[in-house]
C-alpha cells in the first residue's frame, strides 16, 4: 500500500518537472537583428547630431567674441596665434624677418 503511494507520488510530480525547465518568458528576452541594428543606427544618428550642435555653439560663441573685438586688436589677435603656432611647432622665424629685424641695442 504504501510502496503505491509513493510510486503515484513520483508519477504525478514527474508529470510537473519537464514543464519548469521549458518554461518561456523565465530569462531575458532576445531581441531582432533588425531590432539591434535599428537601435544602433539611432544612437549613431543621435550622437552625431549632438556633435553637430556642440560644435555649432562653440562656433558661434568664438564669433561673438571676435565680433566684440576692434579692427586693430583682431589684428593683433591674428599676429599672436601665427606666433604660437610657429612656437609650438619649434620653427624659426622666416629668413628675411630675421635679417630685417631692429637689433636690439646692447647696454
Amino acid at each position: 500500500m504504501r510502496l503505491k503511494k509513493i510510486i503515484i507520488y513520483l508519477l504525478f510530480f514527474a508529470n510537473f518537472l519537464p514543464a519548469f525547465s521549458q518554461e518561456k518568458g523565465t530569462g531575458p528576452k532576445e531581441k531582432s537583428i533588425a531590432s539591434e541594428r535599428k537601435a544602433r543606427k539611432k544612437a549613431k544618428f543621435e550622437t552625431r547630431e549632438n556633435r553637430r550642435k556642440e560644435r555649432a555653439e562653440r562656433k558661434a560663441i568664438k564669433k561673438h567674441h571676435k565680433r566684440l573685438q576692434t579692427k586693430q586688436v583682431r589684428k593683433r589677435m591674428k599676429q599672436s596665434r601665427h606666433q604660437s603656432k610657429l612656437n609650438n611647432n619649434n620653427q624659426r622665424e622666416p629668413f628675411f624677418r630675421r635679417i630685417f629685424k631692429k637689433k636690439k641695442r646692447k647696454t
